[in-house]
């Protein structure tokens, strides 16, 4: 049987968050679930269906104090944390000129300084444990989107934290990787669903031809995590369909 281990998972109320939480939970570890709203955290923990390997701690990443409760809550409870997935995150649609201060703030607060409010908070924790940190960012952190200037600004920072993180902390033996999705059918994205002619486009673009499911970007995070996975530090996986491969110009015929 699998060794049971402690994980983090924040945003964990929906998307990707909810899809790795199942995944770990079906795999016989403990579940720390993280989010805003506290009745979607609930719904999750329910669908488990194992109050013992559950934790809901509610609270908000960019806020500091939450965050170290929410570590303190994880020990209290379980005694360990071995692996930390930083999934939650915000996106606000934008171009440079028409974004705002505000947007700047919230959008930063949360996809970036959420990752470090996380990660340092656990740290010792991971120490002891020789554990593991999977990011969850984007293809919009490998490259640029028209529209999306704030997000993709956090989404690199988050990509280029998790090499640095990854060079930092290899001589403690903790790994950390990040996942680099694309169209994903999230809650984040029910507004695409609507828009043919966009859809369509994602579609000509990626490769596979469609979005992915939550569960699809869970499977490789729960890789990241295992021990299969143990030489692997410092890498952004690509969970997009193929659509990175591509170097952006049409078929040739």
């Amino acid at each position: 049987m699998t060794e049971c281990k402690t994980i983090i998972i924040t945003g964990s109320g929906s998307g990707i968050g909810k899809a790795a939480a199942l995944r770990f939970a079906k795999d016989g570890h403990n579940v720390v679930l993280n989010g805003r709203t506290l009745d979607k955290l609930e719904a999750v923990r329910d669908e488990i269906g194992r109050d013992d390997q559950v934790l809901i701690c509610q609270g908000d990443v960019s806020d500091n104090e939450a965050v170290n409760r929410m570590t303190e809550e994880t020990i209290n409870r379980f005694g360990a944390i071995d692996v930390v997935v930083n999934n939650a995150g915000i996106a606000i649609p934008d171009d440079f000129e028409s974004s705002s201060h505000n947007d700047f703030d919230t959008i930063i607060n949360v996809n970036v300084k959420g990752v470090y409010n996380v990660s340092k908070s656990t740290l010792p924790h991971l120490k002891t444990a020789k554990g593991n940190i999977i990011n969850v960012s984007s293809v919009s952190g490998l490259g640029g989107d028209w529209g999306m200037c704030i997000y993709n600004t956090s989404k690199g920072a988050v990509s280029n934290m998790t090499r640095a993180m990854a060079l930092d902390l290899a001589k403690d033996g903790i790994r950390v990787n990040a996942v680099a999705p694309s169209l994903t059918s999230t809650e984040m994205t029910s507004g695409m669903k609507g828009n043919d002619s966009l859809i369509k486009k994602f579609e000509e673009r990626i490769p596979m031809a469609r979005a992915a499911q939550p569960d699809e970007v869970a499977d490789v995070i729960a890789f990241l995590a295992s021990h299969d996975a143990r030489f692997v530090t410092g890498t952004i996986i690509p969970v997009d369909g193929g659509l990175s491969a591509s170097n952006g110009q049409p078929p040739l015929g």
